[in-house]
């Protein structure tokens, strides 16, 4: 017998979950909005090409590859044994697949962007909230499939883009409820400084960057052990080290880039230009909870510029993005540059579940405002027929679909959290006037059917 459970690290979302999930999407489509954002959608299957060499080898590994089918996939397995060997590909499984499922949304947008350059304006400002799928191992609060909620900027170099991305998403999650988020950011040309003043060789950065963005997730000691088993001697002492810890306080933002400009120009003489990119930004964002972070790494290879990160203690990350101004001109001859932002849909609804964070009205949704009840088969046209003429009055109506006995109606109209329920026998149909039964205090009240949608929203 097949299994009834949903593939591993996927999920299917009931009534009451789907009811959390558009609330909180909802939310974030309004602030997005507010600040100018258009909404733009992507297929789910991309061509391979287009995701891979994008995200780094720790990337493309999680990628969702998809077989070719019929004649095609028959023709690379006749000729896999005989060319493979001779051809330079990195795993036979590559002659095998030519599409993937999505891996985020910011590839999708620069193909889109490249491909249609024409019709957007010069600073496409656009939200997406769409699934991803990665074939990562599952845990609390990650899956395989899950969604991305992301808001980008195309177009514009200024810094002001990465301020109004982190005021966008700020005010996202202080709508949402959260008050003790976090923003990190770092930026990758600072990055880079370090590792170079830290005599890191420029081969290995990609690798140090992979490791460094684990920091806060596995500890010191593992990402130093790590980086040891790659060849890479960035040791315990320069980790622990002041450089690379973060600020306790945002006041404290402007000495933390003194601090770190020192450093550099110790060791490579020269002033880094990412300092005053941040300092930039930090002039232009007026949420207190931003801080300079130097360890945040943000593990994508496309980013180029501001990276950012926002993190709860005891939690982790709910989302993050960057700069990536290289992107999009791999796939056309323009370079345009880019920056962008990206929530966590599954993560934000985990931890708001976990702290009873939705409002009353949400957490304890049902499904109709009201419902009638059938008292026998002759009078299921009258029944219907009220139902219609409450929908008219804008509620919410379900129909109990049987001529049953009362009792059993009751009962189910409470399973299903109904709070007034149409009792409509004989009677009740001659007069045209129902009896409501509140569900709570079990009080019943005759109306005139015109009436019935004022006592239930009042």
């Amino acid at each position: 017998m097949a299994s009834t459970n949903p593939a591993r690290g996927m999920r299917d979302f009931l009534p009451a979950d789907v009811r959390k999930r558009e609330y909180v999407i909802g939310i974030i489509k309004q602030v997005y909005e507010s600040y100018g954002f258009e909404p733009l959608e992507t297929p789910a299957v991309e061509n391979i090409d287009t995701l891979m060499g994008k995200y780094g080898d720790e990337g493309n590994q999680l990628i969702f590859k998809i077989l070719k089918r019929g004649e095609k996939l028959d023709e690379s397995l006749e000729t896999r044994d005989t060319s493979e060997s001779d051809s330079g590909l990195s795993s036979p499984v590559s002659r095998l697949t030519d599409l993937a499922l999505r891996y985020d949304l910011t590839v999708p947008l620069a193909r889109v962007v490249a491909n249609n350059r024409d019709k957007l304006p010069k600073f496409f400002k656009r939200y997406q909230i769409q699934p991803v799928w990665r074939a990562d191992r599952p845990a609390r609060g990650r899956f395989r499939e899950f969604y991305q909620c992301d808001v980008d900027c195309i177009g514009s170099e200024s810094m002001v883009v990465e301020a109004e991305l982190i005021h966008a998403v700020s005010e996202v999650l202080t709508k949402l409820g959260f008050n003790d988020f976090l923003i990190r950011l770092n930026h990758r040309d600072l990055l880079i400084d370090l590792l170079t003043g830290a005599e890191v060789p420029e081969d290995r950065f990609e690798k140090t960057l992979v490791w460094l963005d684990k920091l806060d997730k596995i500890g010191q000691d593992a990402v130093v052990e790590g980086l040891e088993s790659d060849g890479i001697d960035l040791g315990t002492a320069i980790l622990s080290s002041s450089i690379f810890q973060a600020v306790v306080d945002y006041k404290q933002n402007d000495s933390k880039l003194n601090e770190i400009n020192s450093f550099i120009e110790t060791f490579l003489e020269r002033k880094s230009t990412a300092i005053e990119k941040l300092r930039e930004i930090l002039k232009h964002c007026s949420v207190r909870n931003i801080k300079i972070d130097p360890s945040l790494a943000r593990g994508l290879s496309y980013y180029t510029g501001a990276i950012m990160e926002i993190n709860i203690d005891g939690i982790g990350s709910l989302g993050g993005g960057g700069r990536y101004d290289g992107l999009i001109g791999m796939f056309g001859k323009e370079q345009i540059p880019a920056c962008g932002f990206s929530l966590g849909l599954e993560r934000i609804l985990v931890v708001m579940d976990e702290r009873e964070m939705f409002p009353p009205e949400i957490a304890d949704s049902r499904a109709a405002d009201v419902m009638v009840t059938i008292w026998s088969e002759e009078t299921i046209a009258e029944s219907l027929k009220l139902a219609s003429e409450l929908r008219a009055q804008n509620l919410r109506v379900t129909v109990y679909p049987e001529a049953d006995k009362l009792g059993k109606q009751l009962k189910y109209a409470d399973s299903i959290k109904v709070p007034y329920v149409c009792l409509y026998g004989p009677d009740e149909i001659a007069d045209a006037k129902p009896k409501v039964k509140n569900m709570k205090t079990g009080e019943e009240r005759v109306f005139e059917i015109n009436e019935i949608s004022r006592f239930i929203k009042t």
